[in-house]
């Protein structure tokens, strides 16, 4: 929760990809209570009763909206898959907008490999931005398994990717904030 805030707060890239791995953790605990106070909450916070209960009780609602979702074996939250759309949406925009001619630059490079990385997906249909998050994810996920046979294989890309997605996330950010709007032409 204390994670979950602060990342949100600050990246919303690094948010979403927290709560993937967190919906990882929680079906990998069996969503059990018991097994999130031990793994997850007492660690975090290991002298303080109250902050104890409340992150307990975050990662327990945590798990029933997985379930309400219908995701207790696969799949992401609802919510993270809107802020994706919403991430596609700001990528489509900044194609065209003033504000955009870095995020086109990062994004050129990596817009050549995504047909390479819908086939590994075996998506063709899903969105830029979709295909992005996911090749974050699996690189992470192979590298934690220490799979380097298959973190090989879209290593080279997350070169391309993460530095696109970065800079996605910070235009996010200031948009968010209302400190950029996109379409205003920069003054000298």
């Amino acid at each position: 929760m204390y994670i979950a805030q602060a990342k949100r707060k600050e990246n919303i890239a690094e948010y979403i990809l927290y709560l993937w791995q967190l919906e990882d953790l929680v079906r990998a605990l069996q969503f059990s209570p018991e097994a999130i106070w031990t793994q997850l909450v007492a660690p975090q916070v290991p002298d303080d009763p109250t902050r104890q209960n409340d992150l307990l009780m975050w990662y327990v609602d945590f798990g029933n909206l997985m379930r309400e979702e219908g995701k207790t074996r696969s799949g992401h939250l609802n919510h993270t898959i809107h802020l994706i759309n919403d991430l596609q949406d700001l990528h489509a925009e900044l194609l065209k907008a003033p504000a955009g001619a870095r995020y086109r630059e990062l994004f050129a490079r990596l817009e050549p490999e995504l047909p390479r990385l819908r086939g590994i997906m075996g998506r063709n249909d899903m969105p830029d931005m979709e295909i992005a998050f996911r090749t974050l994810y699996a690189a992470m996920l192979y590298h934690m398994k220490g799979d380097d046979s298959k973190s090989s294989a879209i290593s080279d890309v997350t070169e391309l990717v993460s530095p696109a997605i970065g800079e996605l996330a910070r235009i996010y950010r200031l948009v968010e904030r209302g400190e950029l709007d996109i379409w205003e032409e920069k003054k000298n």
